[in-house]
C-alpha cells in the first residue's frame, strides 16, 4: 500500500517542459513487450494520420504475424527484412547479409524523412553480433529529419543507441509462459 505522503497532489511545473519536434525511444530489456510497445505507438501515430514505417531485422515477410497483418491494412510500409531466430539459420553470412541490408534500407528511410515514426524492430540484434555499427546507428538517428521519430527495439541495445535515446524503457521479465514449457501464442505472441 502507498503510502498517502508519497500521493502527488501538485502537478509539475510545465513552464520548465519544451517541445521536441521528434523523439527517439528505446524499448529493450529481457522481457517481453517490446515489440508491442512499439506497435502501440504505431498505432498512436496512424491515429494522427502519420506516415510510419516498420523495418523488421529478423522477422521474415513468412512469420505472418497479427500485426503485421492489420498494420499493414492501415497504411503501415511495412518490411520484414530478416530470415528468423539464428538458431535456425542454414547460413549465419546470408543471415547477415539481410541484417546489413535491413540497415541499408532502414537509414535510407530515416534519411528520406518520408515517414513521420518509423520503428526498427528488434535492431539490437544485429549491433549485438557485430554485423552492424552502433555508432553509425546512434549518428544517423541524431541526425534524422526534425519531424522523424523512431523506435527502436530489442534486447541488449547498444549503449550508443541508449545514450542518443529520448526514452529508455527496459522490459523485465517478472514470470513468462515459455519458462513453463508453453510455446508463443499466435493472437497473444505473434
Amino acid at each position: 500500500m502507498t503510502d498517502p505522503a508519497e500521493i502527488p497532489t501538485e502537478a509539475p511545473n510545465k513552464t520548465e517542459f519544451v517541445t521536441a519536434p521528434s523523439l527517439v525511444l528505446v524499448n529493450t530489456g529481457h522481457g517481453k513487450g517490446k515489440s508491442s510497445a512499439a506497435f502501440g505507438v504505431v498505432l498512436r501515430a496512424l491515429a494522427m494520420e502519420w506516415p510510419v514505417a516498420v523495418v523488421q531485422f529478423l522477422k521474415s515477410g513468412e512469420w505472418q504475424t497479427g500485426e503485421e497483418k492489420v498494420l499493414k491494412r492501415l497504411g503501415v510500409d511495412w518490411f520484414a527484412a530478416g530470415d528468423g531466430f539464428t538458431w535456425d539459420s542454414d547460413d549465419l553470412e546470408e543471415s547477415k547479409a539481410k541484417e546489413v541490408a535491413a540497415w541499408a534500407f532502414a537509414k535510407d528511410l530515416i534519411k528520406r524523412g518520408d515517414h513521420r515514426l518509423i520503428v526498427m524492430d528488434e535492431i539490437s540484434y544485429a549491433m549485438a553480433w557485430g554485423w552492424i555499427d552502433p555508432a553509425e546507428v546512434a549518428a544517423v538517428v541524431s541526425k534524422r529529419p526534425g519531424k522523424t521519430n523512431v523506435v527502436l527495439t530489442g534486447r541488449d541495445m547498444a549503449p550508443e543507441v541508449i545514450e542518443i535515446a529520448h526514452t529508455v524503457t527496459e522490459m523485465n521479465s517478472i514470470k513468462h509462459a515459455f519458462d513453463q514449457g508453453i510455446v508463443a501464442k499466435k493472437g497473444i505472441d505473434y
